[in-house]
């Protein structure tokens, strides 16, 4: 799926158009024109008609014990290559945490349909792609595209293919992993209510969104064992328009 929307991303270029005047330029954002009519597109159209609506019909008609184990089991998937890739920068104690909730949710946990781990102390962590790994031995965001339907996206994360060849993602097919998008998908959608005033009230939506999922990428690039990370702003920055 990841090489796909890299394919993508490079047709993209030739369509793309310089930024208006209006607005000030990104660095990682040369492609600022055709970027701004897709977030017109998502933001005004594809959000309001058809993803919104979806995403809060499911949160609201799906009884919560079905979400939490599709969610939970969903997430539990990752847990492996956050682990190997945690250990990649250097993360012994991130490593170990994902690896140790991996083998109790999916022993104690039902192959991850039940969080045993949490019960049993072990948290879970923010995932952490191979992206991640680039960006924390010094590869930068790259550029910047905002891709119809699926939303932000910068070329270093075509590194994040990498993590399709860990177990267990390597076992989904490209049916199975877009079904783990599209639910993903509807639950971040709906944790974003909270937040779509301040999105309304802003006289630059799309560079706010750009800007705080730029940021979000720097930030999980970042984080070590050394590091104790702040809660508010993590779950803010994981949840702000990560999936627009």
């Amino acid at each position: 799926m990841k090489i796909l929307w890299l394919l993508l991303a490079s047709l993209l270029v030739g369509c793309a158009s310089a930024p208006s005047d209006e607005y000030e330029s990104h660095p990682n954002d040369p492609f600022e024109g055709f970027n701004r009519t897709m977030w017109d597109f998502n933001y005004e159209i594809l959000d309001p008609y058809l993803v919104r609506p979806v995403s809060l019909g499911y949160v609201d008609y799906t009884p919560v014990f079905i979400r939490t184990g599709i969610s939970n089991f969903l997430s539990h998937l990752d847990e492996p290559s956050s682990a190997l890739n945690d250990l990649l920068m250097g993360n012994g104690q991130l490593a170990l945490n994902h690896f140790n909730r991996f083998w109790i949710n999916s022993t104690f946990g039902v192959l991850g349909l039940y969080d045993a781990a949490s019960q049993g102390g072990i948290a879970k962590m923010d995932e952490r792609t191979f992206s991640d790994v680039l960006g924390y031995y010094g590869v930068g965001n790259g550029w910047y595209f905002m891709i119809p339907a699926y939303g932000p996206w910068t070329l270093r994360q075509a590194g994040d293919f990498a993590d399709d060849f860990y177990p267990p993602l390597s076992f989904l097919n490209i049916w199975a992993s877009l079904g783990k998008w599209f639910f993903e998908g509807m639950e971040g959608r709906a944790a974003l209510v909270s937040q779509e005033e301040q999105l309304a009230n802003s006289p630059d939506s799309y560079s706010l969104s750009r800007d705080v999922f730029l940021q979000r990428r720097d930030y999980k690039a970042m984080v070590s064992d050394n590091e104790k990370v702040d809660e508010e702003e993590e779950d803010y920055l994981d949840d702000y328009l990560d999936d627009y």
